[in-house]
């Protein structure tokens, strides 16, 4: 799957991302420890493959993602690269978080990411889960951004949920340029088709789809396996498998199908891929085309 060559535009100051990205929040540390040698050939190996969109939060390994991705960005890689981070949950000097959606937690929160990055800017700046703050978000933090995108000081700006109702008021309401959709758009969770891709395509707001895999289930349907940051239940682990048979019997990997499912939506922009080992990684880059009639399997489970 081509990272770079096939890219779309994000906001209207001429921002494009390719059609994958990768998610740091595994490097970061989510839900097992990933040393820095590993964490650093995951990088690698994504650059390797051609991915120049590079997705992070101070809430992914409390601020380690962000020094990560950091240290690998060169700054001859820099000049290729678009990078997203997030703000609304603030990162304190002892490590520990506290959400703050209020104008001057997001410029604290800018101030951070920069400083553990070692970057001048960030392309795109997401306010990150306001699920229970709205009226804070959308009062404060949102006209925060508005503001640095006038500014110059980021090209794009949007919000980052794993829910599709605020999501969809956002694109309503305000002028945001793009929204990351976690878990809401792939072969075992649909709604975001019900609302928030239509009103994004007719409203010309990119849609960035992350948690294809709904947390791991849709890589691996093993004993174990997450769906939704919790131990996957057994009626999800049938559905997965009962995926993962339909995909054998074609020659498709099951997370070959979850990564290029949303791509088939016309409102859909990108995915984001997390990843912690360089084999994830070329399992998400080398994901094969799959068959017309597959998908229509697919659709029926």
């Amino acid at each position: 799957m081509d990272g770079t060559t096939d890219r779309r535009p994000v906001g209207r100051g001429g921002l494009t991302v390719g059609r994958l990205g990768l998610g740091t929040a595994p490097i970061g540390g989510l839900f097992e420890a990933v040393g820095e040698d590993q964490a650093a050939a995951t990088l690698q190996a994504a650059w390797d493959a051609g991915v120049r969109y590079f997705d992070t939060a101070p809430h992914y390994g409390a601020g380690l993602a962000e020094r990560r991705l950091g240290a690998f960005l060169t700054s001859a890689r820099r000049t290729e690269a678009v990078v997203s981070s997030k703000v609304g949950r603030l990162l304190r000097p002892d490590g520990t978080q506290v959400r703050d959606y209020s104008r001057d937690g997001v410029y604290r929160s800018l101030a951070g990411s920069l400083e553990r990055t070692g970057l001048d800017a960030f392309d795109i700046l997401y306010i990150h889960d306001p699920d229970d703050y709205w009226a804070e978000a959308v009062g404060e933090a949102y006209p925060a951004l508005e503001r640095l995108r006038d500014e110059g000081a980021v090209k794009a700006i949007g919000v980052g949920m794993n829910q599709t109702h605020l999501l969809s008021r956002f694109v309503a309401e305000t002028d945001v340029d793009c929204v990351m959709v976690a878990g809401r758009y792939s072969l075992l969770d649909r709604e975001a088709a019900r609302d928030l891709l239509p009103r994004c395509r007719e409203r010309g707001v990119a849609v960035i789809v992350a948690g294809v895999f709904n947390s791991g289930v849709l890589a691996d349907p093993r004993p174990g396996a997450h769906f939704d940051y919790a131990p996957a239940g057994e009626a999800v682990l049938d559905r997965a498998r009962a995926m993962a048979r339909r995909c054998a019997a074609y020659g498709v990997p099951l997370s070959a199908a979850a990564v290029r499912y949303p791509l088939r939506h016309p409102a859909v922009t990108g995915v984001v891929v997390g990843a912690r080992t360089p084999a994830e990684v070329s399992a998400a880059t080398t994901a094969p085309p799959v068959p017309e009639p597959l998908w229509a399997e697919l659709e029926e489970l």
